[in-house]
């Protein structure tokens, strides 16, 4: 089944609020929140002020995709999913353990360069993988269509393991690429 987590990345975030009820109208099924440091990717977003403040005025999910290494506590706390990812040289097995135990789903995210089977003894401690299409942290990049290779063999992987994981794509997704 597709699902669509449109990035509030590029909003208008002092009109973001009042554009909460068109996401919910649209049918989307959550809102994916892209947060940076300036360290792990060169550009800085927002952080877990802005979350709390879009979780309280939605009833979308919130899908948390974290371009950091620290704070797993605090976005666990206001993120539905929470994403960080296998590059960014945390414990994974533990941040992953860590996220499901502060009351979000755990996402597992890897690079372009990344290979779908250097993750493969985590997807059991995943609820999602998301494979970035773009490099990660900036907007508006061209799809990389290599990537839907790793979809499929991720998804052959958790058919094989017995998952229920779902498997997300990020970046340069449009009207030509979605289908």
């Amino acid at each position: 089944m597709v699902k669509l987590s449109p990035s509030v990345l590029t909003a208008d975030f002092l009109t973001l609020r009042d554009m909460l009820p068109k996401f919910e109208q649209s049918g989307v099924d959550m809102l994916h929140l892209d947060v940076m440091d300036g360290i792990f990717v060169p550009n800085i977003s927002f952080g877990v002020p802005v979350i709390k403040s879009i979780k309280a005025h939605t009833n979308l999910p919130l899908d948390v995709h974290l371009m950091i290494d620290s704070y797993i506590k605090e976005f666990a706390a206001v993120a539905d999913w929470l994403g960080f990812h296998y590059e960014a040289g945390s414990n994974v097995a533990e941040t992953l353990k860590e996220i499901r135990a502060n009351g979000a789903k755990a996402c597992l995210t890897i690079k372009p360069k990344t290979s779908a089977e250097e993750i493969y003894e985590y997807l059991p401690l995943c609820d999602m993988v998301l494979v970035m299409s773009v490099e990660p942290g900036f907007g508006g990049q061209k799809f990389m269509p290599e990537s839907l290779d790793k979809v499929r063999k991720l998804s052959a992987e958790a058919k094989r393991q017995g998952l229920n994981l779902e498997i997300q794509i990020d970046g340069g997704i449009n009207a030509e690429t979605a289908p």
